[in-house]
């Protein structure tokens, strides 16, 4: 697969899961995409006032695709959403998450 502007996504591939490294450098980039500006993983995505409640709903939609994960219920709380390093945080948990439950012993 690739990403929206071209780019092999590695997110995609077969093999093992991205390193939280990687996850928050394709985090960084695709928010310098869609907001032209450069973010730091621990700065606060909505305290410059720059983000609204809509750009959070994209980065929910875009964390689900791109990580094959479900985000829902608490895991929607804004705190989730602030910095990369939440994010990654987030990804981290959800897809724990989906390997336990996805190992049902059948």
């Amino acid at each position: 697969m690739t990403t929206p502007s071209g780019r092999a996504d590695a997110v995609h591939t077969a093999g093992p899961l991205p390193s939280d490294e990687d996850i928050a450098a394709e985090l960084l980039d695709f928010l310098a995409e869609r907001t032209r500006t450069r973010w730091e993983p621990d700065q606060d995505l909505f305290a410059v006032g720059g983000m609204s409640s809509l750009f959070a709903m994209q980065l929910v939609v875009h964390l689900e695709q791109t990580h094959q994960i479900a985000i829902s219920g608490a895991d929607l709380m804004l705190d989730n959403f602030r910095t990369v390093e939440a994010m990654v945080r987030l990804v981290n948990k959800l897809r724990g998450s989906a390997s336990a439950s996805g190992s049902t012993g059948e």
